[in-house]
Order: C-alpha cells, then structure tokens, then sequence
C-alpha cells in the first residue's frame, strides 16, 4: 500500500547552515538546509528524516551520545539537538518526528553545541555556548537551565577533553581559555586559565627579527607557543604577536592524552597542554588547498582533513624513534645543534580524495566522519549534495614496502598467519580447543582498527619482525544524494489514482527550476527518481498528459517588445525522450498557460496576447489557431464531467471493455490519449469525443465551447458576475466550477441547482485554484500572493489557511499531492507535502514509504530492538546460531516480524561471520555493539576482548616471559628494521613451535591510546618513556625543565634527571635547591637509615602542601605505591593511577587501582561504568560480573560471563554459584520482559532454586 506522509523535500542551503551536520553513534547522518534538519541513512543512502519546527535557519546540530546501558527504561532512541540563527534550541525524537523541548536564550545565534558526557549521572545534559561568552547547561529533556557563566573574553567555539570531562578548552577571538572544573552541578568557580599564541609561524622564518636574536638558545627563540596569563605587550614584533583570530577551529586530540589540535588554512598544529607547547605541526604545501576543518581519529591516531578545494586528506601518524632510554648528556634544550632524529609528532599524507568542482553556488559547507566505523566521511555541499567517501584498503606486495614514498608501511591488525590445516585441534586441552573457532568464512573489517593496524609500535625495541600484511589506503566515492536543485519556479502534480492505475500507479511530481532543467521526485518515498535538462531557460509550466508524459513550456524575460521565443516540449518519463512541439515558431507573445483536455484528445496552448492554439495531442499537429478578433483569454479549464460520460458512452456502443493490464506502466504517451487514466488500450478510439471547455476572457465574461476534432462550436455565452474583477483561475469538478479573480474574489458555480456564490477573501490576486483529487471530495486550494487556503465548494468556506512570509516562506506554487495533502513550494527551494491542516510537514520515519529497507535498532520499540541485540550475541538455548526470530506467542507477532524484517537486511559479510565468530560471545558482542551504534556496549567489549585474549596466554598477575612480551604474530605493529636487530627475526622463527600456534592465535596487539591507563602496562610504560624524552628535546624554561626533572624521577630514569637539575643556572632562586636535589638523586641508595629519613621528609613536605616534592622523594626510595597512595588522598586520582601502572608491578599497581575503581563508583565521581573498565584491565572478571550485577547491566553481566567460560577463565564453583545463578536469574527476567520465552526457560534452568520457581510464574505468564 502506498504511504504518502507529510514530508519537505529541500533544496539549496543558506551560508548561515555552514558546520550544521553530525554524523551520530546511531550510524546516521543530520545537517541543516535552511530552517529544516535533514537525516540521512549513509548505508543505502536515503533520506529517511526532514524536521521541520525551526523558524530560522539552522546553525548547529549534534546527536545525542550512546555511552549509557540500554534497557526498557533506557532504550535505544534516535535523538537530536539543534540550534538555529536566533538562538533557539530544539531536542528532536528523530523517529516519531516531533520536538521534545525547545528552549533558548536572548536572539543571538548560538555559536556551540555539545552533549555532555563521561559521567553516569545524566545523559540529558546540553551544553550550548550563548554570545558572547555565555555557557549554559540545559536539561534537554525539560528545557530548564540549570547553571549558566559569563567570561570575560568573546568566545567562539568550546571542546571538552575526551578523557577529563572536567577539563573545557574555549577558543577566543585571540586567545585560548582552559577551565579544568566543569562539573553538571555547579557553576565553574574561575573565569579559567587565558593564553595567548606566541607564533602559529614555522620556525623557518624566525630569525630575521632583531629582538628575537637576543634570546639566549634557540629552544627558547621557537618553541614556546602557549604564553601566559598577561597578553604580550605591543613592543612585541608583528611575527611574534600573531593573533589567534587566524584559528579556524579548535579540537582535542581523540587519540592522545593532553593533545590539542589548532587549525589554521595554512597549518596544523599540535600541542600538548601538559607543557603548553607545540609537539607537532602539519604545514600544508605550497601548492596545496588550504585546511578548512579536521576530524580526529580515536581508534587509530589518525586525522581526516577538509581542503578548501573540497578534498579530504588521511594522515596516519609517523612511526617515530620510540626509545626507551633517555637523550645522552648534552642534547638537552640548550645545546644549539639539533637533535639527530626528530620526536616531533608527525602525521604521514596516507590517501587524499579527488578535489571536487567548486562554484560559488556549490561550496562545502560541512564534513562529517562516522565514529562508529571511522572509515566514512560524507561531505555536505551548499547545493544540496551530500557526497560520502570511504577509506579502503588494497594490499600490497612486503618487497615494494621499501619502495614507497612512505617513511613506513601501513599494516592490518590481526591477520592470522596460522596454516590451520596443519594443526591436530584435538590433541590441544578442551577449552582451549574450543576458541578460536576455526571458519574460512573472513572476518569483516568494518572500522578503521579493522583496517590499519596501530602506527606507533609500542612493544619493546626487541620485538621480532614478522611477515606482515601490508596495505595502501585509497578514499572511494561510496555514495551521493542530491534535494531539489536550484529554485522551483513551477510544480504538478501527476494525475491521481483510480480503480483503473492503482497496480503500478507512483506519485510522481514534477519540478521546473529556474535553470531550465525538470526533476522528477516520487513522493511516497521523498526519493528523486529522474532529472531532465529539458530547456535553456526557466521552466514557466508543466501539464501532464497521463501517468508517463508530460508537456512543459519555457520562454526567457521579454525584452521591449515584450515578444519571446516560446518553447514547448513533450517529455517522456520513462525513456526520457523529447519530442519538441511548436517548433517553427518566431518571436511572439509569451504563453501563458497550457491545459490538456480530460480525456487527452486536445491541448490548448494560451498566450498573453494573443489568441490561444487548439492542438491535436496524439499527432502533435495544429487543429485551430482563434483569429484575431478572439477575446484574448484569461482562463481555462475542460470539463472532467461531460468527457467521461462521453467516453463511457462510446465505449458500452462498442461493447469495449477496460484495460486489463495490470502489470507494468502503459507505453509512450501520445498513443494513449484517450484513456483519462492515462493507461494504454488498444480500444483507443479512433473517432475524436467531443469535449467541452469554458474560458473567461478580460471582461470576465464566461465562454463555452465544444470541441470536436478540429471545430470548435460556441455553445454559450455567460455575462460577468457582479463585483467580480478579471478572472485569472478556474477550477471545475462535478457541478461545480470555482473561479478566482485578480482581487482576490472567490465565485463558485454550482451547476446541478444553477446557483451562484460570491465570496471576497481580502488576500489580493488568487493566483491558483486547484479541486483535490477524489471522487467528492469536494476540497479546492486557492493560492495568493500571501498565502495558501484550503476551502470546501460544497459550504462555501475557508477551512484551513496559512499566510506568508509570517508563518513560512513566500509560496512560489501549490498543488494536490493527494486527497487530503496540499503540495507547495516555496522562496527557499524547498517542497513540502503539508497535512490537510496546514500545519505541520513531518511525520513519523514509519509512515514513510521508503524504497530500500534500513537497517536502525534506534527505529524500532524497546523490546524490538533489545530482543534483535540479545539474538545476535548469543543463542545458547538453540543448538544452532540463527538470524531468525520464530516461535514467539501470537500476541507477539508484529515483534517477531519487525525483528525478522531487521534481520533480512544486515550486511552479509557480518550475517556469515556472526555464527562463528573467532572469539566466540565476547566477540560477537563487540560486533554488534559497533552494528546497534552502542558507544558504552563498544567500549566496554574492546577492552574486555583484549584482556580476555592476554590472559587466556597469561593471566597478567604473573610477570610475562621473554616470548610473550616479544612476540606479536597477528598484531602486524610495523618495527623498522635497524642494524644489529635483524638476528631476532631467525631467533623467533626456531624458538616458535607448532604447538603453540593456536595459542598464539589468541594473542592481540595493544589497546589504541585512547584507552589511556587501561592499557596494558608494558605499552603504557614505553609511551611515557617516549612522552617524556619528547619535552626533554622540547625544553625552554626552568619550569619546563623542572616538569621534565620530576617525571624522570617518577619514572625512574635518575641520570637523565640528574643532568637537568644540574642545569641550573646559578642566578635561579632555585639553584641551590636544585643542585641538593640532584645530590639527593646522584646518591641515593636503598639503605635503611636514609630511606626513613627520606621518608620523613617526604611525608613532612606532603603535610605541609608540598605533595609533587614528596612524591618525588617517596618514588626515589622505590616507595611508589605510598605515593600513590598520598596522590589519591589529596584527590589526584589520575596521576596517582598514572605514577602506578608507569612504575609499579601489577601487586602494587592493583592495589591503587582498585581503589580508583571504588573512587570512580562513588556518588561523587559518578563514573562505575569507567570504573568497570578498571577492573576488565586488571583482570578481576569475577569482579566485572558482581559489578555489572550491581548496576542491573545482566544483559552485559550475562555475555560476559559466557564469554570468560568460553575462554576458561571462570568456572561455576560452589564460591561462584550463588552470583552466576542470581545472574541467571535476573536476565531470565528480563527475557520474559522482551516477550522470548524459550531463552527465559533455558536461564531458568541455569538460575538454580530459584530459577525453578520463576520457570512456573513464566509458563503461567506465556501460558
């Protein structure tokens, strides 16, 4: 059945939409067009979505994040927040359509819009940043406020840190403002941290300034870049004093701890706020396009960058010269030569998109980067276009790695190298038999972790070099939806449904732009299904003649003369051939209108002035031109009533029957003229009907005509009714005929009881009159200058109206798209299918009959798509894996087949790989969290497969062996070959047997550097060993040298630290106290005596608030874990749990952080879903269950707990009983909330006593 919702079709953008686009964990993409959000699915690439409720154009878009557990009281759900030019805000529920709140703040447009996330306590929380320099926290559920601070500085732009949501970074008109404590329930208490940009320039240019050349060393000339809390003063050179209003946009690094990126057009930088200097820089060539935005990577550190010519760039980060011992004595800041190798943060060009043809009316206006995948990039364009690209990966031959431009090859992650056909399985112990599961069916490499493997090698220097697979990156165009093109100067309708067309009718409409070209859209699906470039000029109007053709005429402005060159074609749809009509014409009067008579015999082609044309529609021909002494006709219309009574008539005298082809669409549209359906007979009359038309020339009198094949008879002649001024509109249907004069008079005839009704609207010319489709329905539309009204002929009446521009923009033309839903078109290029009321153009995504079916749990109800989720992890109560729902109660079908229906559309890749997945649940789990678009099921299932994996080979309280922490068979982490270390590749190969080979299988590269402290602890250590040595080679002033002394300390490195405090200059206050300190380091030992000395020191400076000294102290005596322990009474959780999984061993470094863990659970942290990934790193699954348990996640608590069984790592203990059945027991409960009775039986069965005594309550419920 057809559905034909209220829906907007648009069209060009507005400049002001410029960075309005968000691409949602929800797998769908929003972006502005004028005053409307459009949501578009990127996988079949549809328009599914057109919000309308803004009465501005929109400005910023965000979706809502997907980092909470979803249940029945949570469910998934598409929502959105928008923000527009006069400073509204608008919560959408993107599925059924409607706004959910709607609030503002002053009239100002607003200038950023983000969700506020990392903490459990609420996830309805917006953040909006008001101009000038206003941050408010909304509740978006309720529009309330609930705090709101005013800065000093005019402020542009705002970015939380994804890894401290304390932590806000402001981007001003000349400065950066850092506040470090956001929190959701109180105002910030400081105006933050102001720094300014000491020189954005490349320091290639520095040394032609005078001033510059007084500084002591040549740290000091360059690398500084983040400058104080007092702004420079004005004696500063112009180089120097370059202000931050060159900044383009500001954004934390996704990937990397304390990393800040900067844009500029002609340069990136990169600076790590832990020593407010530049680490990295990007400069774009010479000849290059200039940057005009970056997306940055979190699963790979990897940036994607938009070019001013509309290309997108990859960068991939360079493999630097990781070490794991400090810079020799001497390669300090101070020493002016430069360091051999550079440790700068640099990012390779890996692929780059073709540049695109940019006009200026088509420009990009916003790129945005699927965080699910961060494979796919779609590009928005001012001209309605939305372009999607996706990264691709072509493998390579090793032998032409060297060959490359590249300073290192990409690889892809875990590649099994492992010939399982050799392998004896069988004689392996069961449980590790069980996983991996062996299966030729390939794995799916659906993100960019799938893709590339990590770009920094964060094993030891040592690890042996595998074969590996080697990759090239390419950006393919993978998708392009275009709106409506240009403005629409004229629309029509199709002709409507009838008894006779029903089987293949489609509602189809016509648009004529102002550039001569005609779209043709399929309204029941919103989809664009033709395009013709039909004329040189603006389309003036366009007439069907049936379901397959129409005519469409098109003439440029007159000139003096007010004479033109009329153009006329006849366009069909299906072929797209044209067939021009007219065509020896000269310059004349331009055509005012074209009408084709009701059963398609004839048409009349009327001028401004001059006589109109009867036209011959099967032939093309001329049949009659009026003379010249002709009234000069204003309006026409044929009678509907008198033609099928004609060829009803005519057809019983044959004993002809109606068409019985149902099958597919009739043939070209000149053969079928006859049929007022439009459908093709062979019973076409061959002797023309008569047909009638009236016309109104400029005295408003009534003419009316019969026409029979080229003789037009005058029947009648009917005076000018009173008060009625010229009549420039006629619509007749049935009896009655409706027409409509240039005052905006309305009269309608009732021919039947020879009545006449005169009705005055006060809303000036009516430009159009339209009778809705429908056998009586007696509805008609009248359009004016200021509006649209819809009426009924049979009261008399205006039922519903709308004026314009103040309730929309100004109408340009209006139809019937059917019965009870008016079609109109409007200033701002877009169409929209309008309720009866006139109220509304959106509906429910349900309603809309989409072409392709898509794929979105988010679309479904609760129980749908949390019943899809729990198929798709696992299926222990069937004997086999299937994607199929059956068996559900009959009071649950539409369940079963919306679930079903979901299910027949998923991705084959992913639908054969999900059966015999390779890590069985955990990893099946982590598939579909990335399909359902689950931030927190993503990350949690990330880091519960890696720890999974490493402790199925050892479990990570033992300390690893030399082969486990220097082999890395699948993780394909790119080591560049050095002399010296070549021998570690023959090494490996004959200290790998064969019968390790499927352990070996389960071992995983390092968790990306996102993960922070979650990381395993040999990879964290190395990236600090690297971090630190890079501020070392970055050193400028004492405070930097200072901050390097001290984490060296932390870290253990004491000759490197001693070198530095030994820096000192002696005219530093400091000095003497340096210079103890680095006696104090020199000459340590591990004496009794000294070390309770140092102890008492260290503990005396901690009480006196000299905390960073006496952790400085206790880490030099190997008192580390008193250390932490001190950091995290004084509330330093993050650097305490730094400081212990730098450099502690796992006993201690468990200890503190379990106790981070039970921090983060509490009422004042919020955070126990962070707090379980703690756990997860520790390897305290039994834990992870219990606290999952706790949380009422079971759903999650279930699968994990599956899954550590799967991999052996937990087992059903009489100890662990009592938790796995309450487990059990509770997600039997929830399966019979989401209506699956036969898995709530099987957990029944697994939940122990009282599993037994709910199993009776569930077949009593199902029963």
């Amino acid at each position: 059945m057809m559905k034909l919702a209220p829906k907007v079709l648009t069209g060009s953008l507005h400049p002001a939409n410029k960075g309005a686009c968000d691409w949602g964990w929800q797998g769908m993409l929003a972006h502005g067009s004028q005053s409307f959000v459009v949501v578009i699915d990127p996988k079949t690439v549809q328009n599914i979505q057109v919000l309308e409720g803004h009465k501005a154009n929109v400005t910023k878009l965000k979706w809502a994040h997907e980092s909470y557990h979803h249940d029945i009281g949570s469910p998934y759900m598409l929502r959105l927040a928008s923000a527009d030019t006069t400073g509204t805000i608008i919560v959408w529920d993107v599925a059924q359509g409607y706004i959910k709140a709607e609030f503002s703040e002053g009239s100002r447009s607003i200038q950023d819009l983000q969700w506020v996330s990392g903490q459990d306590a609420s996830r309805d929380l917006l953040v909006a940043l008001h101009p000038p320099y206003s941050m408010i926290v909304w509740n978006a559920d309720t529009g309330t406020k609930l705090w709101k601070k005013s800065y000093t500085e005019p402020l542009l732009s705002f970015a939380f840190d994804p890894f401290d949501p304390k932590q806000v970074a402001f981007l001003g008109q000349d400065c950066i403002v850092f506040i470090h404590d956001f929190t959701i329930t109180r105002v910030p208490s400081s105006n933050g941290k102001k720094f300014y940009i000491s020189s954005p320039s490349s320091p290639g240019n520095v040394n032609n300034n005078a001033e510059r050349r007084e500084s002591s060393t040549l740290a000091k000339r360059v690398s500084r870049i983040l400058v104080g809390e007092v702004k420079q003063s004005s004696n500063k050179s112009v180089e120097e004093s370059v202000n931050l209003n060159e900044c383009i946009q500001l954004v934390y690094h996704q990937a990397c701890r304390h990393h800040l990126i900067l844009l500029y057009p002609r340069e990136l930088l990169i600076l790590d706020l832990e020593i407010n200097q530049t680490v990295g820089t990007i400069p774009m060539e010479r000849t290059g396009s200039p940057f005009t935005q970056i997306l940055s990577c979190r699963q790979r550190d990897a940036l994607m960058c938009l070019h001013d010519n509309g290309s997108v760039t990859v960068r991939v980060r360079r493999k630097t010269n990781v070490i794991c011992t400090p810079a020799s004595e001497g390669t300090g800041a101070f020493d002016d030569t430069p360091p051999q190798v550079s440790l700068d943060v640099a990012y390779d060009l890996r692929c780059q998109s073709d540049p695109m043809r940019l006009t200026k009316h088509s420009k990009v206006l916003g790129v945005a980067m699927s965080p699910v995948t961060e494979r796919g990039v779609a590009l928005i364009m001012s001209d309605s276009r939305v372009i999607f690209w996706e990264i691709k990966t072509i493998n390579v031959m090793d032998n032409n790695v060297n060959n490359q431009a590249f300073s290192s090859p990409l690889y892809t992650p875990g590649v099994s190298l492992t010939d399982f056909s050799q392998l004896t399985i069988n004689n392996k112990p069961e449980a590790m038999a069980k996983l991996p599961i062996l299966s030729d069916v390939p794995y799916p490499r659906l993100t960019m972790a799938d893709l590339i493997g990590q770009s920094q090698n964060t094993m030891s220097d040592s690890v042996a070099i595998q074969p590996k697979h080697t990759v090239v990156m390419k950006l393919l165009l993978t998708g392009l939806i275009s709106g409506v093109m240009g403005h629409v100067s004229v629309l029509r309708m199709c002709p409507p449904m009838t008894t006779k067309n029903w089987s293949y009718f489609q509602p189809l409409l016509a648009l004529g732009t102002q550039t001569g070209y005609i779209q043709i859209y399929n309204l029941s699906s919103g989809q664009l299904v033709k395009e013709y470039s039909v004329h040189t000029s603006i389309i003036r109007g366009i007439e069907w003649v049936n379901l397959n053709s129409f005519l469409s005429f098109s003439f440029p402005n007159p000139g003096t003369n007010n004479l033109v060159k009329n153009e006329v074609m006849l366009v069909d749809v299906v072929s797209g051939k044209m067939t021009p009509v007219r065509k020896y014409k000269g310059e004349e009067s331009p055509i005012e209108f074209i009408k084709v008579s009701c059963l398609k015999q004839y048409f009349a082609v009327c001028f401004k002035d001059q006589p109109f044309e009867l036209w011959d529609m099967k032939t093309l021909t001329l049949l009659r031109e009026m003379p010249k002494r002709f009234p000069t006709v204003t309006a026409l219309e044929w009678s509907p009533s008198h033609a099928i009574k004609t060829l009803k008539r005519r057809l019983l005298q044959r004993h002809e029957s109606p068409p019985t082809n149902q099958e597919a669409p009739p043939g070209p549209a000149i053969t079928a003229i006859t049929d007022p359906s439009g459908s093709d007979s062979k019973n076409a009359l061959r002797s023309p009907a008569k047909e009638h038309v009236i016309i109104t020339d400029s005295e408003s009198v009534v003419y009316h005509f019969i026409v029979e094949g080229s003789t037009i008879t005058d029947s009648s002649k009917i005076p000018a009714e009173p008060g009625m001024a010229v009549v420039n509109s006629i619509a007749w249907k049935g009896d009655q005929i409706i027409f409509g004069d240039v005052e905006g008079h309305i009269n309608i005839w009732d021919l039947k009881n020879k009545k006449s009704k005169y009705f005055p609207t006060n809303r000036g010319w009516v430009k159009k009159i339209r009778f809705a489709p429908g056998r009586g329905n007696m509805r008609f539309l009248a359009m004016f200058s200021s509006g649209l009204e819809i009426w009924d002929a049979v009261e008399g009446k205006s039922l519903y109206s709308i004026k314009t521009p103040k309730e929309m923009s100004r109408i340009i033309d209006a139809e019937w798209s059917c019965s009870d839903k008016p079609v109109i078109t409007t200033e701002d290029g877009c169409v929209r299918v309008m309720d009866l009321k006139l109220t509304t153009a959106s509906a429910a995504v349900e309603e809309r009959d989409l072409p392709e079916p898509v794929f979105c749990p988010h679309l479904l109800s609760s129980k749908a798509a949390l019943l899809l989720k729990c198929l798709l992890q696992h299926q222990p109560w069937k004997t086999e894996f299937s994607l199929k729902l059956e068996g559900m109660e009959e009071s649950d079908a539409e369940l079963e087949k919306s679930i079903n229906q979901q299910l027949e559309v998923l991705d084959h890749e992913l639908s054969d790989y999900l059966p015999v997945c390779k890590f069985g649940t955990a990893h099946r789990c982590l598939l579909v969290a990335r399909l359902f678009g689950d931030e927190s099921e993503t990350h949690f299932w990330t880091v519960a497969l890696h720890y999974l994996r490493t402790n199925k080979i050892s479990p990570i309280s033992k300390p690893p062996s030399r082969v486990s922490s220097q082999t890395e068979s699948s993780s394909d982490v790119f080591v560049p070959g050095t002399p010296g270390k070549e021998t570690s590749e023959l090494d490996l190969e004959k200290d790998t047997p064969q019968s390790s080979s499927i352990s070996e299988e389960f071992r995983d590269q390092p968790l990306e550097r996102c993960y922070d402290v979650l990381c395993d602890k040999e990879s964290f250590q190395k990236y600090q060993l690297d971090r630190v040595a890079l501020h070392d080679s970055k050193r400028a002033t004492y405070e930097h040298t200072k901050k390097c002394a001290e984490n060296y300390i932390l870290l253990g490195q004491t000759d490197r630290a001693v070198q530095l405090l030994l820096e000192t200059e002696s005219e530093n206050d400091s000095y003497y106290v340096d210079s103890l300190l680095a006696c104090l380091v020199a000459s340590i030992r591990s004496s009794g005596a000294s070390q309770s000395t140092i102890k008492l020191v260290a503990t005396n400076l901690i009480a006196n608030g000299r905390l960073s000294e006496g952790v400085q102290l206790l880490c030099l005596i190997d008192k580390g874990l008193d250390a932490c322990r001190y950091l995290q009474t004084y509330g330093v959780w993050h650097q305490a749990a730094w400081l212990a999984k730098a450099s502690l061993q796992f006993s201690e470094y468990s200890e503190v952080m379990k106790r981070w863990a039970d921090h983060l659970c509490g009422p004042h942290a919020n955070q126990k879903s962070k707090a379980v990934l703690v756990m997860l790193s520790l390897g305290q699954f039994l834990k992870v269950v219990e606290m999952l348990y706790g949380m009422r996640h079971f759903d999650r608590a279930v699968c994990f707990l599956e899954a550590c069984m799967e991999f052996g790592l937990l087992e059903k203990t009489e100890e662990t009983s009592p938790l796995f059945e309450a487990v059990y027991l509770e997600y039997a409960r929830y399966l019979t909330n989401l209506r699956h009775r036969k898995a709530a039986e099987y957990y029944c069965e697994l939940a122990g006593d009282k599993g037994a005594q709910f199993l009776k309550e569930v077949e009593i419920l199902f029963g």
